[in-house]
């Protein structure tokens, strides 16, 4: 039987993972630990560990893959090729556009970001946020709703976006307005 390929290691995994785009410190370490186990599990299985076997050496070698996770990451962000704040940034320039300031505090918050840094950053998409969803209201919808359920419609969606619902009325509201006005 072919022996495996031999596996990247830890540092060339979290630099692929980089290269597709920014992580959190936090959901690297995440996917890291996820692949590592699962590395590990298989390897015990190619050799016929029993399962009693696995989960006796299963927690020293969880305190070490942690460390050299750790240790990894330590090194990755001491060069700047991993940092929380770009991380942030990246993720309000590539969902900031669709989505409301709720829906993009969920998804910081999700990638294990300090509550400050999450909190500067939903501060800052505050600024823009009529704007965007008046933006994406008319490239979805384009015109007012022609009615009560068409309205309930319009409304619905922005708010599964996470737009704030002052927001949402003044947006579906206005188009009215400027139907009736018109």
């Amino acid at each position: 039987m072919k022996a495996p390929p031999p596996k990247p290691s830890l540092k060339a995994r979290a630099l692929r993972h980089l290269a597709r785009r920014e992580h959190s410190r936090a959901e690297l370490e995440r996917k890291l630990t996820a692949q590592l186990n699962a590395d590990r599990h298989a390897d015990q299985r190619r050799q016929g560990d029993s399962p009693n076997e696995r989960h006796s050496s299963s927690r020293a070698d969880e305190a070490e893959t942690a460390e050299q996770i750790r240790r990894t990451l330590d090194e990755l962000a001491a060069r700047g090729l991993l940092s929380d704040a770009r991380a942030a940034e990246s993720l309000l320039a590539s969902q900031g556009r669709r989505f409301g300031s709720r829906r993009l505090k969920q998804t910081l918050q999700a990638k294990g970001l300090d509550p400050e840094l999450v909190r500067s950053t939903v501060q800052q998409s505050r600024t823009t946020e009529y704007e965007r969803a008046q933006d994406l209201w008319r490239r979805r919808f384009g015109q007012p709703p022609a009615d009560v359920k068409e309205q309930a419609r319009q409304m619905r969606f922005l708010a599964g976006r996470g737009f704030d619902g002052d927001i949402i009325r003044r947006i579906v509201k206005g188009a009215l307005q400027a139907d009736t006005d018109g």
